[in-house]
């Protein structure tokens, strides 16, 4: 039997899935640890700089090493909340966080996606490893695509400078998928809710048709 990972990651862009598959996984077996976002694990700081409208703080006000490190803050409290013999469920990984800061960075900064990863990458240091088992949710492997994918899934327009930063988004993940940065990728264009959360449990080592840990 495979030993169970400290942690357990499901990333993607937003509307891919990943709350949705992080409750399964939850109540399938009392031994993964549902940990949350990392803005749960230092609210007061995520709270100071949405008092007044946390979108021009994130894409306007906040230099990238603020962003970057208040998102490794968080991470790292996250993981600090793991109790022993568990296994933590998080959503969105330290690679997905990383990913969210270049992105970030591209449409704040105007660097390229290599650019960007390079910088938030450097900003993290050390920091970036970590005993994660990561898996990445892709809509489609084609950037266009994914963004329409997730964009027509919102419901309502994305607006502002948001449709940019979902862009840059979906670009720099093709980007790690490229670089190896995830444990695992599952495709999930044209599949079902079940058929991708069968390719998250085959990902874990788990079985479709059985209850239990990995």
């Amino acid at each position: 039997m495979t030993p169970a990972p400290d942690f357990v990651s499901l990333n993607g862009p937003d509307n891919v899935g990943k709350t949705t598959h992080l409750v399964r996984l939850a109540e399938r077996w009392d031994g993964f640890q549902p940990l949350g976002a990392v803005h749960e694990h230092d609210p007061e700081a995520w709270a100071r700089v949405a008092a007044d409208d946390y979108a021009r703080w994130w894409f306007e006000m906040s230099t990238t090493v603020e962003l970057t490190e208040m998102l490794l803050v968080g991470h790292t409290r996250r993981a600090a909340a793991r109790e022993a013999g568990r296994t933590g469920l998080l959503d969105r990984g330290l690679p997905m966080l990383l990913a969210v800061a270049a992105a970030t960075c591209v449409v704040k900064d105007g660097l390229t996606v290599g650019e960007a990863f390079k910088t938030v990458t450097g900003i993290a240091g050390s920091r970036a490893a970590t005993p994660e088992t990561s898996i990445l949710l892709l809509p489609s492997f084609d950037a266009e695509r994914s963004y329409a994918i997730t964009s027509e899934r919102e419901g309502r327009p994305w607006t502002g400078i948001y449709p940019a930063y979902q862009k840059a988004l979906h670009a720099v993940l093709l980007h790690q998928v490229d670089h190896g940065a995830y444990t695992a990728v599952v495709d999930c264009e044209d599949r079902s809710l079940d058929a991708v959360h069968s390719d998250v449990l085959d990902r874990l080592g788990l079985s479709p048709l059985t209850d239990g840990g990995p």
